[in-house]
């Protein structure tokens, strides 16, 4: 059934459905207006069978951004698209790129002829299912071609010989490029010195350390090209993000042009930001309880689909979009929304683990037409779900970033996100796929019980005023670019005048590598000649480690894994864990295995595992002061963490019901961290006694740690903080933010240069908050590996006005 009512109605039915409870949820609302089409003409040079099966396609004429891409391309120049989404990016490389890979394909007549391939071409997508979607749309144009083939592991021996023997696009990821490819590039040469197109899709994804691993990859590529006669041209597709020039010619080391003017049509969108209302529960210290952002966005879900509006809701992890999917689903088929029963509140309290895919057989239609998509689901039933979500006959759609960076939406009303997704970008980046059709659409972003969240919601500026974030990256980083030195050496002799291309970094690494016995120097250069795979020292995705397994204690199942770096917190000795809507706890971890053996049963409660933390610094790079009493400071440190027991909270009320010790192993983080300290004679002067500032501190490296997201392209799980009434270092109060990843991820830099508007925003979002003190919307964080002991909000909002100046 089609829409019928305009976006405004729509969120007016919303916000009037429950009453008064959700009379104040609905905290601004922003008009982003329509935007018209602006068309160019198809290019003389642009192959016309191509030019006919887009027109078939309903592509009567191309937008301007697509052909100013496409000219560029075809003359041999390196592109990178920032438009908005759904602004038809792939058109603009397609063009050019099938245009030489049609050259002399047929006859004068258009007949096809065999000839030998005379170009290919590579596309590198985040995830496999871009990739998978990529493909299909590409088979679809049926020109006379070897067909796209996905290059991924699921590629069998035999496929694999054939595309490197006869194939002239390949569809694949970085982390093939990285293990397989490179390593392997002699079987590749044919289609290596063919290659002149390289596409990265969705680039905007490669930030901090795994853009770091992926602009050395495409180097180490770049090289291996050179060596067999290629010089492929560089197109590179982003959401809108700051100086797409910088980003793009830092991940592939060569000078881009950007097209950032969107010629592409857009409806008007109704951007809605939503503060869920205050629940009767109580949590830590009695701080009153908002309703989770996943239930308010189940309600909101739940009833779209009840009026008919197409709609998708992101949500930032798999085990949310499931609840959101569960809970809307239970709703669905009720009239009125936010009433919840006690197994829906239940799973809403639960913070551990992951849900599966709910499989239950829907009793009444609008239930069916909602479902979950995520990551970690089979390739069948992906493409089923993205079936039925494209033809209409499924509705609402809870889905993580999957589905985002998976399949191309059209035709959505409305989009909902739960949570703020960690950047501006990914904002526009989601929101966007609503009111693609050029009918008006509504966009809801749902706060969480976040200091960020809440900071968002009542300070519309900060999101609506202010351009999107740049991509951060460093491929100079030398804790990542090591290991790609040694696989390029591995693939062939590291020459000095291959250097130049890792950056300036790379001179003294490979003489470090040389005199530490990782590279062997010889004249003319460096050599691998150690018995291990050089790429294998390379892990881009920074798992840190061999994923460990979870097995079923009764029936030796494989139920799933988690990475090496999240099973100290997830599945320690009594973890809870969810799988597929069953609960599970953690009777053993074998690290040296890397197995955790779980045996079904729900005891009741959720764990959260805790850990101490003790911060070296190793070099302070930079520092400014701030009058007589601050000083901030950048520079890198070594974090050791352990995780030493975990709290077991019940699942209904989130109320703690004790605490179990844990025995395992510490691990060291070399990283970078911006800090301030100040001094005792300053906080005396704000009425902050010594036994205050341990607690002051704390809430202000929570708020700090939450804000920090709005002035650096990261997630708060991205970033780690430490605070202390007087560290050993500095001999002062000091609180600490680092980046949580190996070598940094230029997280912490961004907030050290920001830092005053970075620790004001800090300072406004605590005191703007109601709590009297302390709740999750201002100090109390998520994960805090000391049970949110001690927190002063009160000496918090001191301690940053000492630091700021206020007087």
């Amino acid at each position: 059934m089609p829409r019928t009512k305009s976006a405004e109605e729509i969120l007016r039915r919303l916000v009037s459905v429950s009453g008064a409870e959700r009379a104040d949820a609905m905290t601004h609302v922003e008009r982003v207006p329509a935007r018209p089409a602006r068309h160019a003409d198809w290019p003389g040079w642009a192959d016309q069978r191509a030019v006919e099966r887009f027109r078939a396609l309903g592509i009567g004429r191309p937008w301007e951004h697509q052909v100013a891409a496409a000219e560029l391309l075809h003359a041999g120049r390196n592109v990178v698209q920032a438009t908005g989404t759904a602004s038809g990016k792939s058109l603009g490389y397609l063009l050019p790129l099938l245009t030489d890979l049609l050259d002399g394909t047929s006859d004068l007549h258009g007949r096809p002829v065999q000839v030998p391939r005379r170009a290919t071409a590579l596309y590198l997508a985040p995830t496999k299912a871009l990739a998978a979607d990529q493909a299909r749309r590409i088979r679809q144009l049926n020109l006379p071609l070897a067909p796209a083939a996905c290059l991924d592991g699921d590629t069998t021996p035999e496929e694999r010989r054939w595309i490197r023997d006869y194939g002239v696009l390949a569809l694949t990821n970085p982390d093939l490029v990285h293990y397989t490819l490179l390593p392997d590039h002699r079987r590749w040469a044919p289609f290596l010195r063919r290659l002149k197109y390289v596409v990265i899709d969705e680039c905007h994804a490669y930030r901090g350390v795994l853009g770091s691993h992926v602009a050395a990859v495409i180097r180490r590529l770049r090289r291996v090209c050179a060596h067999y006669g290629a010089n492929p041209v560089f197109a590179l597709a982003s959401a809108t993000t700051a100086e797409p020039r910088a980003a793009a010619e830092r991940l592939i080391g060569m000078p881009v042009e950007p097209i950032t003017e969107d010629g592409s049509p857009h409806g008007e969108v109704l951007f809605a930001l939503w503060e869920p209302p205050l629940t009767d529960r109580r949590g830590e210290a009695g701080a009153p309880v908002r309703r989770s952002a996943v239930a308010e966005c189940a309600g909101l879900l739940a009833d779209l689909v009840r009026d008919e509006v197409r709609t998708v809701a992101f949500v930032r992890s798999r085990r949310g979009a499931e609840l959101v999917s569960l809970i809307a689903r239970q709703q669905a088929d009720r009239s009125g929304g936010g009433t919840h029963t006690p197994a829906v509140q239940r799973a809403e309290t639960e913070h551990t683990g992951e849900l599966g895919r709910d499989t239950a057989p829907a009793k009444r239609s609008a239930a069916n037409r909602i479902a979950a998509y995520r990551a970690g689901y089979l390739r069948e039933d992906r493409r089923a779900l993205e079936a039925d979500l494209l033809s209409g006959r499924l509705l609402g759609v809870a889905a993580t970033n999957a589905l985002e960076l998976g399949i191309d939406l059209a035709g959505l009303d409305a989009v909902l996100l739960a949570g703020y997704p960690g950047t501006r970008s990914s904002v526009w980046q989601q929101a966007g796929r609503a009111g693609r059709s050029g009918r008006d659409a509504l966009a809801i972003l749902v706060a969480r019980d976040d200091p960020l969240d809440t900071y968002l919601v009542h300070h519309p500026e900060a999101l609506f005023g202010k351009s999107v974030e740049s991509t951060v990256l460093n491929p100079s980083n030398p804790y990542v670019l090591w290991s790609h030195l040694c696989a390029a050496a591995a693939e062939l002799p590291l020459t000095a005048a291959d250097l130049d291309l890792f950056g300036p970094t790379a001179g003294a690494l490979a003489a470090e590598l040389s005199r530490t016995g990782w590279l062997r120097a010889r004249q003319g250069g460096w050599y691998w000649t150690r018995p291990e795979r050089a790429a294998d020292l390379t892990d881009l995705r920074g798992s840190g480690g061999t994923p460990v397994r979870i097995v079923e204690a009764a029936t030796g199942r494989l139920l799933g894994q988690v990475d090496a770096a999240a099973a100290h917190t997830t599945v320690h000795e009594g973890a809870v864990y969810l799988h597929q809507g069953e609960t599970y706890v953690v009777e053993s971890l074998d690290l040296n295995d890397a197995i955790a053996v779980v045996k079904a049963k729900d005891p009741g409660y959720s764990t959260h595992a805790r850990d101490t933390s003790v911060l070296r610094i190793t070099a302070q790079e930079r520092f400014e002061d701030w009058g007589r009493h601050v000083r901030l400071a950048f520079g890198a440190v070594e974090v050791t963490s352990q995780v030493v027991g975990y709290l077991r909270r019940d699942s209904a009320t989130g109320a703690v019901l004790g605490e179990e010790p844990l025995k395992l192993p510490a691990r060291t983080l070399a990283t970078k961290a911006v800090w301030w300290t100040v001094a005792p004679s300053a906080l005396a002067e704000a009425a902050l006694a010594a036994p205050d500032v341990p607690g002051a501190a704390h809430a202000a490296e929570h708020a700090a740690i939450g804000l920090l997201p709005l002035f650096a392209e990261c997630d708060r799980w991205d970033i780690g903080g430490l605070s202390t009434g007087c560290h050993p270092d500095t001999g002062l109060p000091t609180v600490f933010v680092h980046d949580g990843l190996p070598g940094g991820g230029g997280f912490a830099e961004r907030g050290y240069h920001q830092a005053r508007a970075w620790l004001t925003a800090t300072r406004d979002a605590i005191a703007a908050c109601e709590c009297p003190a302390g709740c999750p919307s201002c100090v109390q964080s998520p994960k805090c590996g000391n049970g949110n002991q001690p927190l002063d909000k009160p000496g918090a909002i001191r301690l940053l006005g000492v630091l700021l100046g206020d007087r």
